[in-house]
This record gives C-alpha cells, structure tokens and sequence, in this order.
C-alpha cells in the first residue's frame, strides 16, 4: 500500500512536466490518487472535463454498476446506449447532465469516462465513481 502510495505520488509530481509544452500545464489535465478496492485501478485522471478510471471488473458488471448508480442517484432522462465493447448512458442528475462511458480494454479492464455538466465537474463525477466503485466490491 505504501509503495503504491508512493508511485502515485511520484507520478503526479511528473505528470506536469511530461505533458507541458511551451503553454506549460495542459489544458487542465490533473492527476489525483483514486479510491482504493477490489473494483478500481485506484487513479483517476480528469481532463477536459472528464474524470476517468479502469476498473478490475468485466464489462458487463461496470456496466450494470454504473447503472445502478445512476438509478440510486435518481437519474432523469436515461438513455443507455450499449454496444459488445463500449456503452454510454445519457442521464439528468440533480439537475445536471450526466454522461457515463463505458469502454472494455481487456477482459477484466472497464475504464469509465464521467462527465457532469457542460464543462464537467471534478467532485460530481469522483462521488459517481465512488458509487460504482461501492457497487463492484459489493458484486
């Protein structure tokens, strides 16, 4: 636990500058230590809006977590949208708009893209991974 602590905390201490131009930090691109559990790689990575994660779960079980965290959330105007390898759910949440994508990376890899709001909304999206992340260790 500590030494992945401590990877993390390098990483984000070099994240900058591996992605720095001549602009400096790149177009809000943050790096921050993720919730720790049997479902979720434990980093998250926010950029343009969008806060994702990989989870150590099967698609098909992402996929049901996130929805259940959309019901529990008391999402309005769901529209899931799921394909074999990748899904999107369109939903209205406490009066903002909620955007889930689901993508499968390997067998036991889901990364989920979450973005609230327009311009997205860092601590709306990490309490909705949060949710799932609850919902994968419960499975």
């Amino acid at each position: 636990m500590k030494r992945k602590f401590l990877q993390v905390f390098a990483l984000s201490l070099l994240i900058p500058f591996l992605f720095s131009g001549c602009g400096g930090f790149a177009g809000g691109l943050l790096l921050a230590g993720g919730a720790a559990g049997a479902g979720t790689a434990g980093t998250y990575l926010y950029m343009n809006g969008e806060l994702k994660t990989d989870y150590n779960a099967p698609f098909d079980n992402v996929w049901t977590a996130c929805e259940k965290t959309v019901a529990v959330m008391n999402g309005t105007e769901v529209v899931p949208e799921k394909e074999i390898a990748k899904g999107t759910i369109h939903a209205v949440i406490n009066d903002e708009k909620v955007k889930l994508n689901v993508l499968y990376k390997s067998k036991n890899v889901t990364n989920v893209a979450i973005r609230v709001g327009v311009v997205g909304n860092r601590l709306s999206a990490q309490l909705l991974h949060d949710r799932i992340a609850d919902y994968l260790v419960k499975e």
